[in-house]
């Protein structure tokens, strides 16, 4: 059944859509991550102009990450004080990222911008963290016993703050950082950031990982709610109707997806997303390199000659 969506201005095929919202949605939930990685460039792939999915995939981040938050809610498996100071900056880095998705569409680079760094930012954080799950996978088979995680400089910064749920002690600094790096993206790249800010909260804050998923949603639903409003506003790029079609599917997905996640072992989750990391941005590549045209329509909307 083909529906036309008003904003995007193409007709698309309306379970086509809810397929993928159900599909990216279960994803988010089983990994505890946005899924805005995978929905913006599928959405991209059958001729949305990267402007509009970017502004309308964050209303379906943010109802998948609701949904699976909810979940993990229940479960006493999110930091409340953790959560708040990462949305202490994620909420700055949000409307800075808006601000600078209006400044290079006005220039007529945003398109180029989303594709690059869809390419390099997927490759990249896909290859590492499919190497580090091979490699802890391989550990686990031969019974090795995993390196000991040692504090680093950033457990010495100063303004620490003990937060009770994930037990540990540590300065502000480096999460309000954090927060505003995963708000920009987010915001530019139509991402939740779930995929950068697990792994960094795990080797680098050392946050249990009991903690990791449910606060990382906490702060996706946060940011990514506040980019769409945003988007809403300043571009007029939100198209409703994909969007309510995007978050019927995601928020159904999801549900799925955060109790399919608690059945596999931690190693094989990291491997599994990374390889799907990796191969998205790979397939990016590809289209960017042979159907260029694909990506680039002249169809940007608001803007003329």
């Amino acid at each position: 059944m083909q529906l036309y969506l008003p904003i995007a201005d193409l007709p698309v095929n309306v379970f086509l859509v809810l397929a993928m919202g159900a599909a990216v949605g279960f994803v988010s939930g089983m990994f505890g991550i946005g899924g805005g990685f995978l929905m913006t460039p599928l959405l991209i792939f059958i001729g949305i102009t990267p402007a509009v999915a970017v502004a309308s995939v964050a209303s379906h981040i943010a109802a998948s990450s609701f949904s699976g938050a909810l979940t993990y809610w229940r479960r006493r498996a999110i930091d409340p004080a953790l959560a708040s100071v990462l949305l202490c900056g994620g909420v700055t880095g949000t409307a800075l990222g808006v601000w600078t998705f209006t400044q290079l569409r006005a220039l007529g680079q945003l398109d180029l911008m989303i594709a690059l760094s869809y390419v390099v930012l997927l490759t990249t954080v896909g290859s590492l963290m499919f190497s580090e799950g091979l490699r802890a996978l391989m550990r686990t088979r031969r019974g090795a016993v995993p390196p000991r995680r040692t504090h680093n400089w950033i457990h010495g910064l100063p303004l620490k703050m003990r937060f009770k749920r994930s037990k540990i002690y540590l300065s502000v600094i480096p999460v309000v950082i954090i927060g505003i790096v995963i708000g920009f993206i987010g915001a530019v790249m139509g991402i939740g950031g779930g995929f950068i800010l697990v792994p960094i909260m795990i080797y680098i804050l050392r946050v249990p990982t009991s903690t990791v998923v449910g606060t990382s949603m906490v702060l996706t639903l946060v940011t990514m709610l506040f980019a769409t409003m945003l988007h809403a506003v300043t571009n007029h790029l939100v198209d409703a109707v994909l969007a309510l079609i995007l978050m019927v599917g995601g928020v159904t997905g999801a549900q799925f997806g955060a109790r399919a996640g608690q059945k596999i072992r931690g190693e094989q989750l990291r491997l599994l997303l990374g390889l799907l990391i990796l191969s998205v941005g790979v397939r990016f590549a590809v289209e960017l390199v042979i159907r260029p045209e694909d990506l680039f329509t002249i169809r940007e909307l608001g803007v003329s000659g």
